[in-house]
């Protein structure tokens, strides 16, 4: 069995970052450990389907009704193959704790995590059962977990941000509403939801993450756009990840974003090789993991995994 929850990660000033002791995790990939299940997460500052600015950053909160206690606010996260909780909520649940059970892979890392097994999970017209749930650290800015894609397969999601309003229901393949532009998308479980993409006249691949804060570029991006940006000042921003692990960025602004008929001007785009690019088999091509700091600016999100297309309505 494999899991993949992928990219949770926070940002901070690099100066601004409090020394902390090194976090308890797990033996090396290299050892016997690698046998156990692999999860992916990802997501921080969540809030239940937020007012999105650019400078104010909104998680989308889902109320996920566990083994019929609940509802807990998980993030609904695009990068996760599967959900995690936090241990508040696996103490909550009182299910059984398997120590050391999966091995949790976040954007910047990866670390052996413990988890439980949970008979139900419930949000909308989804409904998974029997199902594993890695226990992560608290990342999430108040959120209990995060809200992976296993079962969202035929799902329709409408993210409405400025009614602060998430609907998950079985897909009939509606086309997109009048007004609306459309994006279709290819998803693979464990590679993410992606998207063609052009930034900064580059194409690139694109991976749609809800439950990451901040737009991500990696390097051979970087190296393609370089006649074409200003340079910025190295290591300007820290990234953590659920397995607290930490990568340094830089930060640069970007004059266009070409996605269909979706333009966005002048975004800010962090660039570093994010170890969730290796595992998304990325780092080779231009590729951008795209966050809430764009996506958020959206009136109306909604992803239909069985037409795999991107709905979106801008706040024009």
């Amino acid at each position: 069995m494999a899991l993949a929850l992928v990219a949770l990660a926070t940002l901070r000033p690099v100066a601004a970052a409090p020394e902390q002791p090194a976090p308890q995790q797990g033996p090396p990939d290299d050892s016997p450990v690698t046998a156990l299940p692999d999860v992916t997460v990802s997501a921080p500052e969540p809030r239940y389907v937020a007012p999105t600015t650019r400078d104010r950053i909104g998680r989308i909160w889902a109320p996920v009704l566990i083994d019929g206690k609940g509802p807990f606010r998980l993030v609904l996260d695009t990068g996760a193959s599967n959900s995690a909780i936090l241990p508040r909520v696996a103490e909550a649940l009182g299910t059984p704790i398997h120590v050391d059970s999966v091995r949790l892979r976040g954007v910047t890392g990866t670390m052996v995590a413990s988890s439980i097994r949970v008979k139900t999970l419930e949000v909308g017209e989804l409904l998974l059962k029997g199902t594993t749930m890695p226990i992560v650290s608290d990342v999430f800015g108040g959120a209990d977990g995060v809200l992976g894609t296993e079962g969202l397969t035929d799902k329709r999601i409408v993210i409405e941000f400025r009614r602060d309003r998430i609907t998950i229901v079985r897909s009939h393949r509606e086309p997109a509403p009048p007004g609306y532009l459309v994006l279709p998308f290819k998803f693979v479980k464990n590679r993410g939801l992606r998207i063609k993409m052009s930034i900064g006249g580059v194409p690139a691949v694109a991976v749609i993450d809800t439950g990451a804060q901040a737009t991500v570029g990696n390097l051979a991006l970087r190296e393609a756009l370089a006649r074409r940006i200003k340079a910025a000042e190295p290591g300007e921003e820290t990234i953590i990840g659920v397995t607290q692990d930490i990568q340094t960025a830089d930060r640069v602004r970007v004059r266009s974003l070409y996605a269909g008929d979706l333009l966005v001007r002048n975004a800010e785009i962090l660039f570093t090789d994010l170890h969730i690019f290796d595992h998304w088999q990325l780092r080779s091509e231009p590729a951008v993991l795209i966050g809430m700091d764009i996506l958020g600016v959206l009136n109306t999100l909604i992803i239909d995994y069985r037409r795999n297309e991107l709905h979106l309505r801008t706040s024009r």
